[in-house]
């Protein structure tokens, strides 16, 4: 019973910041890069931010590249995004995902927290 389970999402004003949560469950946590996925309405899915199983690597999306920063907390097997200087643009469901050390696509999904930004 594999769960990710995201928090921290809300209505805020440009400008504004928010720290997303997520919690996992039933995962060799250590061993899985951990992600945050976005999907604006009408647009598809996009990559915002990643944490890699081993060596502490970070990447980003270039539109949040200097404003969110991820992080996680392996003993507490959890994953952080704080997102800083909101953008109505960032305005979002954010996911949380899991990909195994050893699989090219993320195995694990979360079932998302809603982002609003307003201007």
């Amino acid at each position: 019973q594999v769960q990710l389970v995201e928090s921290g999402g809300g209505l805020v004003q440009a400008g504004d910041s928010l720290r997303l949560s997520c919690a996992v469950s039933d995962l060799t946590f250590s061993s899985y890069t951990m992600g945050w996925f976005r999907q604006a309405p009408g647009k598809e899915r996009e990559f915002v931010a990643a944490f890699s199983w081993s060596g502490g690597r970070t990447n980003y999306a270039d539109s949040v590249k200097g404003r969110f920063t991820i992080s996680r907390d392996n003993a507490k097997k959890m994953v952080y995004l704080q997102m800083n200087s909101l953008k109505p643009e960032d305005t979002a469901v954010y996911y949380c995902a899991g990909k195994h050390r050893e699989h090219r696509e993320y195995d694990y999904w979360g079932q998302g927290t809603q982002v609003t930004v307003s201007s």
